[in-house]
């Protein structure tokens, strides 16, 4: 049997002598702990040297993927096809199937195999006698370092050490800006205090004083180059009316050599913010595109590096830098912040109040995305930051206004499927349909002559009301008109009441057989004279009297005294109309 070792230096191929050693593993490392004892069962056959370190990389990453290099292919047809019925013992199933398939070569991958290959690298330097170990460590290392390379796609345009550095020195000259500026403002303004309510602008300000000195060279100086006319004029004319103290000409010298370093370091800043934006626009183009170099740099920064950045989830981008805050409303069970570095960027800043916790939210998820790109990913395209920041561009505008959502994917077929179509048709009344039964109204003298209820009010204080005179009626007769054995005429009227109890009504029957109608005669006699009788009679379910029958005492009348009141004086009304 063969066996196929990969070394640095290139591949060697061995003889097994004991083919039973294979059979038996566990006790295997006992023949290796010598040399002696090694070079008994194994034997070196041949050795082939890698002739740089690109081949050396090429074979390692061959073996790696599972396939055959040129070189390995080269060596096994010079070595091991001349011997066919030997079987080629491989540390990697994979490349053992790839030889056989293109040389035809019986290997074996197993295990046991995998034993034997330990036992070989432990004394690898004693099998293979004509290298040193120096130069097999040094080719070993070389190797490392280029596998390393190959495998993380090394770039320099990709070392995020400088962006960190960067952005740190960037917030440090700020810092130191604002301290000098602040210092020279104070400075200067014992002076000439009126010069830095009148210039706001920082470098503006700086230039002024380094270029006029004293207050009293303002007039002769020319600042036309710095100032716009309107403020150049109001400086010389606050320098003519100033209540500053006056200061010796060392004073001054040093305030110029201020402003001196003030100008060089904020020249020093911007070169150094340019630079800033072309490594970022380098490494991290979608994260640049998305939410600003500052931002993006900043969230590098804090992060550690971009691959630190691109292993963290959405919602840790969201509160990235607002960590104190974090753990202050957990330990204090409020509300946690929304958003961290991620809010100075100028899309949650354009967002009303109300909506920057939404959309820091949906930023923070597509820079994640952007991030794992530009850390991962081969393509150094913008379109994919481009894309996220138009979408974002639009969730905004469709939170602010308010517009209508677009229906996509499944949600469009359905409401093509539920669509509406509107169809014309034309409906007639349907004539037959009317009822052409006579239905009878109520006439107007009924409505007008049927008795009113009384209401309470009017029932108590009927007796301080006096009673109004009433228009005289004419006697036309209605309904029907019976006449009497005397010369009078009846007149009756039959109307239905309500079929109440009869305790309600205030009446009481000697048999307790409800009263169904109520009829009214009204006698006109010859004379003229109205009498008005109103009887109530009662039909018996079972004996059957009627009307025309004797009902005298049947029922007895239960009238309050304000209903005899009322008919009295109803009475004495019509007879005073009668009279006159």
């Amino acid at each position: 049997m063969l066996v196929l070792f990969e070394t640095p230096a290139g591949y060697a191929i061995f003889k097994l002598l004991d083919q039973k050693k294979l059979t038996k593993t566990e006790n295997l490392y006992h023949d290796f702990e010598t040399p002696e004892a090694a070079s008994r069962v194994v034997k070196l056959k041949h050795f082939e040297k890698f002739t740089d370190t690109t081949e050396a990389l090429a074979a390692t990453t061959a073996a790696v993927e599972g396939k055959m290099s040129k070189s390995l292919k080269k060596m096994l047809k010079n070595v091991v096809a001349k011997d066919l019925q030997e079987q080629l013992l491989v540390a990697d199933a994979k490349l053992g199937n790839a030889i056989k398939d293109k040389l035809n070569l019986s290997c074996l991958s197993n295990t046991s195999v995998q034993e034997l290959m330990r036992c070989i690298r432990s004394q690898m330097d004693s099998l293979l006698a004509g290298f040193p170990k120096k130069e097999m460590t040094a080719m070993a290392l070389g190797l490392a370092h280029s596998l390393s390379r190959y495998k993380l796609k090394f770039s320099p345009d990709k070392i995020d050490t400088m962006i960190v550095q960067a952005i740190c020195l960037l917030d440090d000259l700020d810092k130191e800006l604002n301290n000098y500026i602040m210092r020279c403002r104070e400075w200067y303004g014992w002076h000439f205090p009126e010069l830095g309510k009148i210039i706001t602008d920082n470098i503006a300000f700086v230039k002024t004083v380094r270029l006029i000195g004293t207050r009293e060279c303002t007039s002769s100086t020319d600042l036309s180059d710095i100032l716009p006319e309107e403020v150049e004029a109001k400086v010389k004319d606050a320098a003519e009316i100033s209540m500053g103290t006056e200061i010796s000409e060392d004073d001054i010298m040093n305030i110029q050599h201020l402003c001196d370093q003030v100008i060089e370091i904020s020249s020093y800043r911007s070169q150094l913010y340019d630079y800033l934006r072309s490594r970022m626009m380098a490494m991290a183009p979608n994260l640049t595109v998305l939410v600003g170099e500052l931002v993006g740099a900043r969230l590098i920064s804090h992060a550690g590096s971009l691959i630190n950045l691109a292993k963290h989830p959405a919602s840790t981008v969201q509160i990235l830098g607002a960590e104190k805050a974090l753990f202050r409303a957990l330990k204090t069970k409020k509300d946690t912040p929304k958003y961290g570095l991620i809010f100075h960027t100028t899309l949650v800043g354009q967002t009303s109040t109300v909506n920057k916790g939404k959309i820091s939210r949906m930023l923070a998820a597509k820079a994640a995305l952007a991030t794992r790109v530009d850390a991962l990913g081969e393509d150094c395209s913008l379109d994919l930051g481009a894309e996220h920041k138009v979408k974002v561009e639009a969730r905004i505008r469709f939170l602010e206004e308010g517009n209508l959502r677009r229906i996509s994917g499944t949600g469009k077929a359905k409401a093509k499927l539920e669509k509406y179509h509107s169809k014309s048709e034309v409906r007639q009344y349907p004539v037959a349909a009317d009822s052409t039964l006579p239905t009878r109204k109520r006439k107007f003298d009924e409505m007008k002559e049927s008795p009113r209820k009384a209401l309470i009010e009017e029932i108590t204080d009927e007796n301080d009301v006096q009673p109004k005179k009433k228009k005289k009626i004419k006697h036309e007769p209605v309904g029907d008109i019976e006449t009497t054995g005397h010369g009078e005429e009846r007149i009756k009227k039959k109307k239905k009441i309500k079929s109440e109890p009869a305790v309600s009504e205030g009446i009481t029957y000697g048999d307790g057989v409800e009263a169904q109608e109520e009829e009214e005669q009204t006698w006109v006699t010859e004379s003229g004279k109205k009498k008005k009788r109103k009887k109530k009679f009662k039909e018996a379910t079972e004996s059957g009297v009627g009307p025309d029958d004797s009902f005298g005492g049947s029922f007895v009348e239960a009238e309050t005294n304000s209903e005899k009141k009322k008919k009295k004086k109803k009475k004495k009304s019509l007879d005073n109309q009668e009279e006159d």
